[in-house]
């Protein structure tokens, strides 16, 4: 038998905003690797048409419709997503919303409130969630968990107009690093995944400027957009036993966009 470490038979795992663009190439590689996936999306009908993929690929796949800015309602889907699946060995906080470009000096407090809602109480609510739950397991006996959350290179560059949403990224990668160090005692890692350019719902208004196309295509070293497929070979590696001793790691995936 050779080395086989990336078989997910077994697992489980949680992606939010898993019905469409990095969040559903990342469900993909982990149902193909043999996994449990359980998708939250806050539309239901999205939510319907990547469940019926899915369902193609992988062996028990659920889909929950679930706002994560919503505390009371990341509670009540965490625990439907136990109910239905009995564990959760991994969870990918994906869900996230972009900014409106406004102007920073111009920026409304309502607009700074929207961004930080979703993609910082979000990530908090579901990560509290999935945490305890993989610390009363380890106590119990049964150590393992994976904390994946979905940045962006905004973390790490300058994004002008985008002050709120960098913010939010940057602070993810943070909160990352004290996870990892938090819950390692139980088995659990934590990494944070940076995309660069990538094609998906999130990003069609910026790919359908042709001068933001023609500037920024040419900075990328490999010479292509980025694809949510891009993401299923990095999602497996965490969640595998290949990944157990790295921990805390930031995943920079852009096509090299940042180092040239």
């Amino acid at each position: 038998m050779g080395f086989q470490p990336f078989d997910l038979e077994g697992r489980v795992v949680l992606i939010t905003g898993g019905n469409g663009g990095i969040g559903l190439g990342m469900a993909k590689g982990l149902a193909e690797a043999g996994a449990e996936v359980c998708i939250w999306g806050t539309n239901a009908a999205k939510n319907e048409r990547a469940l019926a993929e899915l369902e193609t690929i992988g062996p028990r796949i659920t889909a929950q419709v679930c706002d994560v800015a919503d505390e009371a309602a990341v509670q009540d889907s965490f625990a439907q997503t136990l109910s239905t699946h009995g564990r959760v060995d991994g969870c990918f906080a994906n869900a996230g919303i972009g900014g409106r470009g406004t102007a920073f000096d111009d920026m409304t407090r309502e607009e700074w409130d929207r961004i930080i809602s979703v993609n910082q109480s979000g990530v908090f609510y579901t990560f509290r969630a999935a945490a305890r739950h993989m610390r009363e397991r380890a106590e119990a006996g049964d150590a393992f968990g994976r904390l994946v959350g979905t940045a962006s290179l905004a973390a790490i560059s300058g994004q002008a107009r985008g002050e709120h949403y960098a913010a939010t990224k940057g602070g993810l990668v943070s909160m990352i690093k004290a996870l990892a160090v938090e819950y390692a005692r139980y088995n659990v890692t934590a990494h944070t995944i940076l995309p660069g350019w990538i094609e998906t719902d999130m990003t069609d208004g910026a790919f359908a400027n042709p001068k933001f196309v023609e500037n920024v295509s040419k900075r990328i070293p490999v010479r292509r957009w980025g694809q949510p497929e891009d993401f299923t070979a990095i999602a497996i590696y965490i969640m595998s036993e290949a990944s157990s001793y790295h921990s805390a790691e930031t995943f920079l995936i852009d096509g090299g966009y940042y180092a040239f």
